[in-house]
């Protein structure tokens, strides 16, 4: 739904670092939010927000976190950095950039305006778990020099960096781990399990596993993230949270689930495992829970 802001109700300012954050833009519209997207759409696309490109509350800069950015806002969502390993493999010096120069750039304005700073880290800070469920607590286990170490490693460098500007610079943060999320307007290409399932068997494809598919992920719907990561921002607690939803799945049983939704023609088919693919992926999420009383309400 497009909300309707009047500009004497403006409550802050808000800057979310992605043009794939629509449903967050959306949301903090209607909250009456002058929103300011920054996005290089190196993995995301001006469609996702365009409904908005025209509204007085909205900005859309096409720019590069890597570079410094001079705006006044209250808030900072963090969400640059390309999540599918499709894309985030493609150039894995700019997803490190992202992650490490970006968080940098964007801690510095935190400390320059004095606004709260919150981080979209990932579940890939748990790399490989051999703790099931995954809870904040855990260190995770990681390969620093696989094809996933971009990524996984360039979010625990973003962590770093985010509690070391508090400890030293008394920048207020915020940390979510987000764990796998689908909803609408993923692209079509996007590389992930849910996009590439419902392509195939949409254009009567095989349905194409990597190695047993008895690998497990719990997947949240977007509208749940948002509404875990608003109140996450607007909370008090500043040590990691992790935001997932705690119903897992096999990779098969998903292939399942689309190919008995689409219909047609298509089959289930292994491929050959990729490296460093995580075997178990589920949230505990007690702390979200306890702390900012969130839980999904979206089932798969």
């Amino acid at each position: 739904a497009h909300a309707h802001t009047h500009t004497h109700t403006y409550v802050r300012t808000c800057t979310p670092t992605h043009a794939r954050t629509y449903v967050h833009t959306d949301v903090a519209a209607m909250f009456r939010f002058q929103v300011t997207v920054v996005d290089n759409f190196f993995s995301g696309r001006k469609r996702n927000v365009e409904h908005w490109i025209g509204h007085e509350n909205f900005e859309l800069l096409n720019h590069d976190v890597v570079n410094p950015l001079m705006i006044e806002v209250d808030q900072i969502y963090h969400l640059a950095s390309p999540a599918s390993p499709k894309h985030y493999m493609y150039n894995p010096i700019k997803t490190l950039k992202t992650n490490v120069l970006g968080t940098l750039n964007l801690l510095g304005l935190a400390k320059r305006v004095r606004a709260r700073f919150l981080l979209t880290s990932t579940s890939e800070v748990y790399g490989d778990p051999e703790v099931h469920p995954q809870m904040e607590s855990y260190w995770g286990n990681v390969n620093p020099i696989g094809p996933r170490a971009c990524y996984d490693e360039g979010k625990r460098v973003a962590e770093t960096m985010t509690y070391i500007y508090t400890n030293q610079e008394n920048v207020e943060v915020r940390v979510a781990r987000i764990f796998n999320t689908f909803g609408p307007r993923m692209h079509f290409n996007d590389g992930r399990v849910v996009s590439n399932f419902i392509m195939q068997a949409l254009q009567n494809q095989n349905l194409t596993l990597f190695g047993t598919g008895f690998q497990t992920r719990s997947f949240m719907y977007v509208s749940d993230l948002v509404n875990g990561l608003i109140k996450l921002m607007n909370g008090n607690t500043s040590s990691p949270i992790n935001l997932g939803n705690p119903d897992e799945h096999t990779i098969y049983e998903f292939a399942q689930m689309i190919q008995k939704e689409v219909g047609g023609t298509s089959k289930i088919v292994h491929l050959a495992p990729v490296e460093d693919d995580p075997r178990k992926r589920k949230p505990d999420i007690s702390k979200a829970w306890e702390h900012l009383q969130w839980k999904p309400v979206v089932s798969v």
